[in-house]
């Protein structure tokens, strides 16, 4: 049974940083393409970064250069490193799994019907 759990969200000051960790069972997270995406308040959810089985990275322009999306295979774990954070990046974060294994389906934008397995997601938040 595929499961993602998140973890590392809170609360932090403007320029401030968090990892974002998502543990996943079930499958093996280097053989499909796994994302983040974030969904503000009102706002529909959309993909953050993307991290295909050939370690491409893909990110939104508005955390290129902030964001590193990246994975441990030996812990099976997903991680999102957010530096420099914004109040804009407040959001509620998901971690996804790809449905199917390769594809050209793992670059910004992302759909999330491509994805068919999600975490519980996670809160951050960042205060001016």
């Amino acid at each position: 049974q595929v499961q993602l759990v998140e973890s590392g969200g809170g609360s932090v000051q403007a320029g401030g940083s968090l990892r974002l960790s998502c543990a996943a069972s079930g499958y093996f997270v280097g053989i499909y393409c796994m994302a983040w995406f974030y969904q503000a308040p009102g706002k529909e959810r959309e993909g953050v970064a993307a991290l295909d089985s050939a370690g491409r990275a893909s990110y939104a322009d508005s955390v290129k250069g902030r964001f590193t999306i990246s994975r441990d295979n030996a812990k099976n774990t997903l991680y999102l490193q957010m530096n420099s954070l914004k109040p804009e990046d407040t959001a509620m974060y998901y971690c996804a799994r790809a449905r199917w294994v390769g594809g050209g389906y793992c670059t910004i934008p992302l759909k999330e019907a491509d994805f068919g397995y999600w975490g519980q997601g996670t809160q951050v938040t960042v205060s001016s």
